[in-house]
């Protein structure tokens, strides 16, 4: 499976938040037969993150307020990397930041070490430059944080978009347009859940994101509808928890997906969905599961 130039042996990628450095996993799970790891998001510096809880259950679906806590790019390099250059599976470096100049200095620090095969630009992250606007709710601010990510960067870029705006196929031209390789479709959804009897919110913030299988169905939508507004490869994220939803984010148009809070459930979910994938594509007689990428029968709807 092709993501862009970036070959997979398969299109099963542990998304970011969910899998640590990957090395943690790696007593767990036989990193070798995933088709990528996408790591634990990076900052310029360590971040301690959010206060607890962190984590809370909803229907069919799960609240997170991490804070997007780190040990900041440097010790990732010097303590992670090293370990995972020994696994044939592809690794993805998770990067954000608050100004576009935090970004580029995290893919600069990057791109001098060895082992990684893509960057994954986070822009869910408040702009402080500008107010703390999110980069990725504004098309202008997108491209900008972009291009320079893009200037800066040896390795194909892939750009996280968040589902938080109005017209996600905006957002994703103006990511393509300033030089993104791929796009992933997409982070989590913002929401709330309230302990009734202390009238406080049930993780550390007011809000948090919302994840799981209760989202599958809205990021289905949203990968339809980046993947008729771009050219560049789209990777699914959303609810994953079995084959067939492997198969319907491809048919909408994804070339790979990311499995998140799955993860949590069952820390080998990956690894086991490669296995059931491979069987229903068995089951369904499917020879080359790149043919089914965008092939939604829009008759039928």
């Amino acid at each position: 499976m092709n993501v862009g130039a970036m070959r997979l042996s398969n299109p099963i990628i542990a998304a970011s938040g969910t899998f640590g450095y990957g090395v943690e996993f790696a007593h767990l799970v036989d990193l070798n037969r995933l088709g990528g790891i996408v790591v634990k998001g990076l900052s310029l510096e360590p971040m301690a993150g959010a206060p607890a809880p962190r984590l809370c259950e909803t229907p069919s679906g799960m609240l997170n307020a991490v804070g997007l806590q780190n040990i900041g790019v440097r010790a990732f390099v010097a303590e992670k990397l090293p370990t995972l250059r020994s696994y044939r599976t592809a690794v993805i470096a998770n990067v954000f930041g608050c100004t576009v100049e935090e970004y580029v200095g995290v893919i600069q620090i990057l791109d001098d070490a060895e082992g990684l095969t893509a960057y994954e630009l986070n822009i869910s992250c408040p702009n402080t430059a500008h107010g703390g606007i999110q980069f990725g709710s504004d098309p202008q601010l997108v491209s900008e944080v972009v291009a320079a990510a893009r200037g800066a960067a040896k390795r194909p870029l892939w750009v996280k978009l968040s589902p938080n705006v109005t017209d996600i196929a905006a957002i994703a031209r103006a990511a393509e347009d300033a030089g993104a390789d791929a796009l992933t479709v997409a982070n989590t959804h913002q929401a709330m859940s309230v302990d009734t009897r202390t009238r406080k919110s049930q993780v550390g913030r007011i809000t948090g994101g919302l994840s799981g299988p209760a989202i599958r169905p809205i990021t289905l939508r949203l990968v339809y509808e980046a993947s008729r507004a771009v050219k560049i490869p789209i990777v699914g994220l959303g609810g994953i928890e079995k084959a067939n939803d492997i198969l319907e984010y491809l048919i909408v148009g994804a070339r790979a997906v990311q499995v998140g809070t799955a993860n949590f459930a069952d820390p080998a979910a990956c690894e086991t969905l490669v296995g059931s994938l491979e069987k229903a594509c068995h089951v369904h007689n499917i020879h080359n599961i790149s043919d089914l990428v965008g092939t939604l029968n829009a008759d039928s709807a």
